[in-house]
């Protein structure tokens, strides 16, 4: 996504089967913390980070910009997805000038496993492939995140490359927009 502003921002709540992903709110800021300092979650994200840490930096109302989308089920937050530009200086991409966007999530630990994620992400894309017409989406993932690859190829992300960042190999992947409306 080579610039979020040109998305109307926030879109109306999203609903799905069994979810709502809608704009950040200030109540959703002890979930967004307990995201980022949960062990379990940042196992392949780099590590938790300290709640001390997280209590001073994370905004009132977390993640309000484009592409940030609060996942809830029956009224509480089990998650997020954001849609972001991923940056032209990392590896991995399928322009030369990067800025594509990229799909990341998280999810709470007690949430896994139930198909939210998949359920989540595929409302996400579809609203992007309305949003975005004709534009591919990246996802980047550990190789050793197993939950997560067998997600990307359940989304309809296919295999670009696979390099080192991290300190861990990665699996980087597209989702190709025309493609994914034809599976």
């Amino acid at each position: 996504m080579t610039d979020p502003g040109l998305v109307a921002w926030p879109p109306a709540p999203i609903r799905t089967e069994r979810l709502v992903l809608r704009e950040s709110e200030a109540r959703d800021r002890s979930v967004v913390v307990e995201l980022f300092a949960s062990p379990e979650v940042g196992a392949y994200v780099g590590g938790a980070r300290p709640r001390d840490e997280l209590e001073s930096v994370v905004p009132e109302v977390p993640g309000r910009r484009a592409g940030f989308f609060v996942v809830e089920l029956d009224g509480a937050m089990i998650g997020m997805i954001t849609l972001d530009p991923r940056a032209a200086e990392r590896p991995g991409h399928v322009r030369p000038e990067g800025g594509e966007a990229e799909l990341g999530y998280l999810f709470l630990p007690e949430a896994w496993g139930r198909g939210y994620a998949a359920e989540a992400c595929a409302a996400a894309l579809g609203w992007f492939d309305g949003a975005r017409p004709g534009e591919s989406v990246v996802l980047c993932t550990r190789t050793a995140n197993g939950r997560a690859l067998r997600l990307a190829a359940k989304l309809g992300f296919t295999e670009v490359a696979r390099f080192e960042e991290f300190g861990a190999e990665q699996w980087f992947g597209v989702r190709d927009a025309l493609t994914a409306r034809a599976g």
